[in-house]
């Protein structure tokens, strides 16, 4: 199966990020959309929404009247409510790292297609990890990610997500703000390769964690399946009157 090609709006945007990092100072005015349409070949239309990921991403503001200028940083959004693995683990004193399966484009799950609002045949991004803690096995977690809610996850693929924290990266980097996230939990059993990714037997009890996860205009940007080994992971819910 061929892989998508990167739209030409994304590539633009690399260019135009690159050029502003490396050759303008904070506050300096960038082209204007003709000027950048025409150093480019490409159109205007391609142009604005290269423009709109710069924007996205806290990198230019736009004054009306006056053009577009560069701000000389990114946006940065701390995580507050919602925890990625790897942050929640460090913050009880653990040690974290991960063991990457898989981690490129395919075609999305047909589950997906409408949470997502892709097209049936639309790629997404898939990351499948074995997590640990103090070195010992304790989850393996699926993770697709909506390329149509933010096309910055593409960027994942090229990433060396055995030492990095995706929602580090997601947060930290680019700038993305979680607005809430709908979680359901289960009791599972492991089947074979689940129990040899997690040093187990096979059929012993797991917990199987989904979550949707969303951003602004009620985008899911993620959907995660996780599976935890029953004797070494709980979780506590804390309910508010």
């Amino acid at each position: 199966m061929e892989e998508a090609p990167i739209p030409l709006y994304y590539k633009l945007y690399l260019d135009l990020k690159r050029e502003l990092e490396e050759d303008y100072k904070k506050g300096d005015k960038l082209l204007t959309e003709n000027e950048i349409c025409d150093k480019y070949g490409v159109s205007r239309l391609t142009v604005r929404r290269a423009l709109e990921e710069l924007s996205k991403e806290g990198l230019i503001t736009r004054k009306r009247g006056q053009g577009t200028f560069y701000t000389g940083q990114k946006q940065e959004e701390e995580l507050t409510r919602l925890t990625g693995f790897t942050d929640e683990a460090v913050k009880q004193g653990h040690s974290t790292k991960s063991v990457v399966l898989e981690n490129r484009l395919i075609e999305i799950p047909a589950e997906l297609v409408e949470e997502f609002k892709v097209p049936k045949d639309g790629r997404v991004v898939l990351l499948k990890r074995i997590r640990f803690l103090d070195e010992e096995p304790y989850a393996i977690e699926t993770a697709y990610l909506n390329p149509n809610a933010d096309i910055r996850v593409l960027n994942i693929i090229e990433r060396d997500m055995s030492k990095e924290s995706l929602y580090r990266i997601l947060t930290n980097e680019y700038g993305i703000k979680f607005t809430h996230a709908v979680e359901t939990l289960e009791v599972t059993t492991l089947n074979k390769e689940q129990a040899k990714y997690l040093s187990q037997s096979e059929g012993s009890i797991a917990a199987l964690r989904t979550r949707y996860t969303y951003i602004e205009d009620k985008k899911c940007i993620e959907y995660v399946k996780s599976v935890y080994r029953g004797d070494k992971y709980k979780f506590k819910i804390v309910r508010k009157a």
